[in-house]
């Protein structure tokens, strides 16, 4: 395998050499994904890494995988206007994936791992994503703008339970159950497209927006999640650490 000053020099350039500034007190923490579509994604971002240009590299695809997300957010703003906004979230979603699971997959191929800088600006980057997608689904008519909110709640207290329990237990959780990030983009990507055809969805007789039962069930499941998840890691960390 090549490795990071190897990539640089296939460029046309003389090899860099790069300073590794350590890492004290810092670990790479043990990744949970055991989604449905985890096995068959890890092939695919294999086979994809193995055939980019050597001129692109892990940040590209985090800034792509940015303004996939961006982009979505604005497509479903557009969709309250114009129902093909919808057809352009699902492609930018689809680009949010190619660059935000890529850049990972990328980087450990090329042997150009930074762990503290990649963990704190993809995940950084993420909240900022998921702002950008729920502000555009608030604006798009969609869905109720306070579902939208409260999703976008959950969503970031659901996260940092996570990047808390990365810190002091080195698990990061990847995944509940059998559901992870590849996952919910394929629920919206089929959301978008039956609301482009239909944009209601009967409900114990009542006429609900299809995103607005999606988002009730999203906000429960991720609660759940929340205070099922912080209970275990507090009496986990409790046990590891008694009092006297």
């Amino acid at each position: 395998m090549n490795t990071c000053d190897d990539w640089y020099s296939d460029m046309g350039g003389a090899p860099v050499t790069r300073l590794r500034t350590p890492q004290v007190g810092f670990q790479q923490e043990k990744r949970v994904q055991e989604s449905f579509s985890a096995a068959a994604e890890k092939k695919a971002l294999n086979w994809l890494a193995a055939r980019l240009p050597a001129w692109v590299n892990s940040d590209h695809l985090t800034v792509l995988g940015s303004l996939g997300m961006l982009l979505a957010g604005a497509s479903y703003a557009v969709a309250r206007w114009h129902a093909w906004g919808l057809l352009a979230a699902t492609f930018f979603l689809a680009v949010n994936w190619f660059g935000d699971s890529l850049d990972g997959t990328l980087a450990r191929l090329r042997n150009c791992q930074r762990p503290r800088y990649g963990f704190y600006v993809d995940h950084l980057l993420d909240s900022f994503g998921a702002l950008f997608v729920m502000a555009g689904l608030a604006v798009s008519g969609y869905i109720s703008p306070w579902i939208a909110m409260a999703m976008l709640i959950a969503f970031l207290l659901l996260s940092i339970e996570v990047y808390l329990t990365t810190y002091t237990l080195g698990s990061f959780q990847l995944s509940y159950g059998k559901l992870g990030p590849t996952e919910i983009r394929i629920a919206l990507a089929i959301g978008n497209l039956a609301l482009y055809f239909r944009g209601d969805a009967h409900v114990l007789g009542g006429r609900f927006f299809l995103l607005d039962v999606g988002g009730v069930v999203g906000i429960a499941g991720m609660t759940i999640i929340l205070l099922v998840s912080a209970a275990r890691h507090i009496a986990q960390l409790y046990r590891e650490e008694r009092l006297p």
